[in-house]
């Protein structure tokens, strides 16, 4: 079963947690990750690093994300983290749609009602009020071209992107905004370096749309227009900027924890055909990573996680009973997770990086 999960750590952080144990580590950021379904395959996992791991932090713990990454971390804020993410990996199994080909409307009115689902009557409130987890939401706020809601001017505005970002990632800054909407308690963003970084409040009335708009992949879902308490928009998916971030600090990020549904990491949503942009786990020295092994994925039904190509490729029923039995496979990185942050060896199977 421990064979079912890869760890890697910075050598800072290795010796940290030798000495500390998994539990008393003192983890100053969670980071989040974009990828959809990629998530169920950490739905598991989530619960024990809710129920079993945040819960002992005795200090405030950033939670930094973009797109599933915050409603993942939405619903570790809240007071009983296993049943919310319980309730979002139920709503998130078993979305329906009118047909194969849904309209970017249907997908985020769909996409609105998982999020109720998962955070309930009081989740809104209750990760406002609470003061440990402060949460960061990461959204590109489109610019200039990009700023094309739907249709043509839409496709042209990505496809300008997408180009301008194969010369330079950072080219990207000249149509993207990043904005982060922050828990009010929160005052530095980490791996937040560049494209006018922006920070927002959040308040009860923009954590929804802020949350749908770190979601709204162009084309598929809708932008958020406006969001209250911002700069005008649209706003669309944060992983446009961080699919899964560049781990490069602008400031002292401290312990980093980072569930990952790969050991490969690419900086943005436009980077994922760029393989010179994907890394394997970088040698941050506080950094730790944990993610499926390799062995673990070779076993999974078609050999893979979930994504978003499932939805085409497979028939609702289909689709559904594969992302059941990825569910109940995740069940052993979760497995393995409590096994490793309670046992005696807390760095047992660990890879140090260099």
């Amino acid at each position: 079963m421990q064979d079912a999960i890869s760890v890697f750590m910075g050598r800072r952080a290795a010796a940290t947690i030798s000495e500390s144990g998994w539990r008393a580590a003192p983890f100053k950021t969670l980071i989040g990750a974009s990828g959809g379904p990629k998530w169920l395959i950490l739905s598991e996992l989530d619960k024990v690093l809710g129920s079993e791991l945040l819960s002992y932090a005795t200090q405030p713990v950033t939670l930094l994300g973009s797109s599933i990454g915050t409603w993942r971390h939405a619903c570790l804020s809240q007071p009983h983290p296993a049943a919310a993410i319980q309730r979002l990996q139920k709503a998130y199994l078993y979305q329906e749609y009118a047909s194969t080909r849904p309209t970017p409307q249907e997908v985020s009115q769909v996409a609105e009602v998982m999020l109720q689902e998962a955070l309930g009557q009081d989740g809104v409130k209750d990760l406002l009020q609470q003061n440990r987890f402060r949460n960061a939401i990461i959204t590109a706020r489109a610019k200039g071209i990009t700023r094309g809601k739907s249709g043509l001017p839409l496709l042209a505005g990505m496809t300008t992107a997408m180009a301008l970002n194969i010369l330079s990632r950072r080219s990207l800054g000249l149509l993207f905004d990043r904005v982060a909407f922050c828990h009010a308690e929160l005052e530095e963003v980490p791996f937040t370096r560049g494209f006018n970084t922006q920070r927002v409040a959040l308040n009860e009335e923009n954590l929804i749309p802020a949350l749908k708009a770190s979601g709204a992949i162009p084309l598929l879902m809708c932008c958020q227009a406006a969001i209250s308490g911002a700069p005008k928009g649209p706003y669309w998916d944060g992983g446009i900027i961080d699919y899964h971030f560049t781990l490069t600090p602008n400031t002292a990020p401290g312990l980093v924890l980072y569930p990952h549904f790969l050991s490969r990491l690419t900086a943005g949503w436009f980077d994922k055909a760029l393989r010179w942009r994907t890394r394997v786990a970088p040698a941050l020295d506080d950094l730790v990573l944990i993610c499926p092994s390799d062995a673990f994925l070779a076993k999974l039904p078609f050999g893979k996680i979930p994504d978003r190509g499932d939805f085409r490729a497979l028939p609702p029923k289909e689709r559904v009973a594969y992302w059941e039995g990825c569910v109940r496979e995740s069940a052993q990185l979760a497995e393995a997770f409590h096994v490793l942050i309670t046992g005696d060896d807390p760095l047992h199977n660990v890879q140090v990086l260099q």
